[in-house]
């Protein structure tokens, strides 16, 4: 289900409206006192040039505009704290449903999405939105109402021929903000859009530094980086430009206004129409009139890149995932392991041919799948639709007789741990690294876990042992160690179907032999499948699989394929003799 950013927004407001009431009658009532001191200034004005002052009067008006200032700073202050409160707690809760939302999204969506641009939407754009709502509703509602009550009192306390008179210039504003509105936001989203490139370019290069420094390509990529840097910094001129020939327009209308103030009002007051005091306090109330036209430009362009933002927002949250729960899923409490698959034709979204053709095997509860075959033959994308990572058409994948498709992802998902190629590892302790599959689980679980691993001993040697710090993707770890971690959370989730893609390649052949070992002694009920280089990983395998060019080319056991001959053969006589050179 798509979300719509604004619709967000305004649903926040609701919810927190009451807060945003309080808030807003804390600014409008902080603009109704500070609106006192010039007509205060302006009695005091009158008073002295009456010759009234006395020490009573001097003490009271000076008692009067202190009361003033002191009131009008507590309570703006509680409106300005209510309103960034509340808008905190707005940015939170965006960013969670972004979040959430890309969770929910499918693994296809980000083989065409850069991490660097989404992550530039998770800071940047909700940053953005946060400012209008909070430090932008602030200024909005003072100014607004600082307008309001200026003029009130200026009608009442002044001149009302006056006022109209001055106020003319600033009716042009309006206009101004209809003409530069959308230059803003475009400019706004073109500063965004090079943010992302910026941000792209950065997630690339760290995910690469050690091919970068081994080839001392530095000072390239730092050349690459000077380029996004570059845009970056143009686009953010033109907008700075935009914003500030907007605000620049905005004082220049208010100071024609005082011009026009100064001269009529400078002739009303010689021909005695109003007393100098109103005279002086209608200048100080001109001055509050321009503030807050110059506050209200601000906003609008704030407010204008933050729509740039929210459209920017719209769009993300508008993805809709390609695999979703079916409509009405199969009542299925557990699954046991049996898998059967008969596969016509698989193809990647935005692929041009298929990545795999004619794929039929079947495996009971219990036993192991090995898969074999030589690089991009189609074994990882075989794994990948067991669990439907990505979606096989309907009808080819069955678990226990259930087509995958008709049960709910949570129940597919749950009967399923998968160790993909990279081993991938959260950069936190090793502990919870192998929790994240089981977060439940007790200390000895995971303890026990890492020896079915064999990587137990290895943890123990850590300084920290199983609080160990791996850091970025494990980078605390030689490729085995990570493979090893990785397995092991497989192990403690115990799902009835597990999957190994290429996940014993960076250990040693003893290594391999003990966790081959702990997985026929501790999985004898439950389904492995096996996806290897290295064929002595697969060779006790119940049914194995060759792969070649995304079709089946062989299959059947150890000794059923070397005797037939043909690539698993082939494959196993140029691994023994790369063993035996290596002795």
């Amino acid at each position: 289900m798509s979300i719509d950013p604004k619709r967000l927004v305004w649903q926040f407001l609701r919810e927190h409206k009451w807060t945003y009431l309080i808030s807003m009658l804390s600014i409008v009532l902080s603009n109704v006192v500070m609106v006192q001191f010039p007509n205060l200034l302006g009695q005091f004005t009158n008073a002295l040039q009456a010759g009234r002052l006395n020490a009573a009067n001097l003490r009271y008006y000076s008692g009067m505009l202190l009361l003033v200032g002191v009131m009008y700073v507590v309570l703006y202050g509680i409106g300005q704290f209510g309103n960034g409160k509340t808008g905190r707690q707005f940015e939170y809760s965006l960013r969670q449903r972004l979040f959430t939302h890309w969770e929910l999204l499918s693994a296809g969506y980000y083989r065409q999405r850069s991490i660097g641009d989404l992550l530039n939407h998770a800071m940047t754009d909700v940053r953005s939105v946060r400012e209008s709502l909070s430090g932008g509703l602030n200024i909005l509602t003072n100014s607004i109402f600082l307008l309001i009550t200026t003029l009130f009192m200026t009608f009442r306390t002044v001149s009302v021929r006056l006022t109209l008179v001055a106020i003319i210039p600033i009716l042009f504003v309006p206009l101004f903000v209809i003409w530069w509105g959308p230059k803003i936001r475009l400019a706004s989203r073109k500063v965004q859009e090079a943010l992302s490139d910026m941000a792209d370019l950065a997630e690339e290069s760290f995910a690469a530094i050690r091919l970068i420094k081994a080839t001392s390509n530095e000072e390239v990529d730092a050349g690459r980086f000077e380029q996004r840097v570059d845009a970056i910094v143009k686009r953010q001129l033109a907008a700075v430009r935009q914003g500030a020939l907007f605000q620049s327009m905005i004082p220049l209308m208010g100071s024609i206004s005082f011009a026009v103030a100064l001269l009529y009002g400078g002739y009303m007051t010689l021909d005695g129409h109003i007393p100098l005091g109103s005279f002086v306090a209608f200048t100080l109330y001109l001055g509050m009139l321009i503030t807050p036209l110059q506050q209200i430009g601000f906003v609008i362009n704030n407010f204008q890149r933050a729509s740039a933002s929210l459209a920017r927002l719209r769009v993300l949250l508008s993805e809709e995932p390609e695999i979703k729960d079916p409509e009405h899923p199969v009542d299925v409490t557990r699954i046991r392991g049996d898998i059967r698959v008969n596969l016509p034709e698989f193809r990647y979204p935005d692929g041009d041919r298929p990545a795999l053709s004619d794929i039929s095997f079947r495996i009971g509860q219990g036993q192991t799948l090995g898969i074999v075959g030589k690089t991009a033959s189609g074994k990882t994308t075989l794994a990948n639709l067991l669990p439907r990572v990505f979606d096989p058409m309907p009808g080819c994948v069955f678990f226990d007789g259930h087509d995958i498709r008709s049960l709910s992802l949570d129940v597919l998902r749950q009967a399923v741990a998968y160790v993909p190629q990279d081993g991938f590892l959260f950069s936190t302790t090793i502990s919870e690294n192998i929790a994240f599959g089981k977060q439940d689980c007790t200390p000895e679980e995971i303890e026990e876990a890492a020896r079915f691993a064999h990587i137990y001993d290895d943890i123990r040697h850590f300084k920290n042992g199983f609080d160990t710090l791996i850091g970025e993707r494990g980078v605390a770890l030689s490729g085995g160690q990570k493979q090893r971690t990785a397995i092991a959370r497989a192990f403690l989730k115990d799902a009835p179907i597990l999957i190994l893609d290429d996940s014993l390649s960076a250990v040693d052949m003893n290594t391999e032999k003990e966790i081959i070992s702990n997985l026929a002694q501790h999985r004898r009920d439950q389904t492995t499948v096996i996806i290897a280089h290295r064929l002595s990983a697969v060779r006790h395998a119940d049914l194995i699989l060759v792969l070649d060019n995304g079709r089946i080319a062989q299959r059947g056991t150890h000794e059923e394929l070397l005797a037939s001959g043909g690539i698993y053969a082939e494959m196993y006589a140029l691994q023994e003799q790369g063993e035996e050179a290596a002795v």
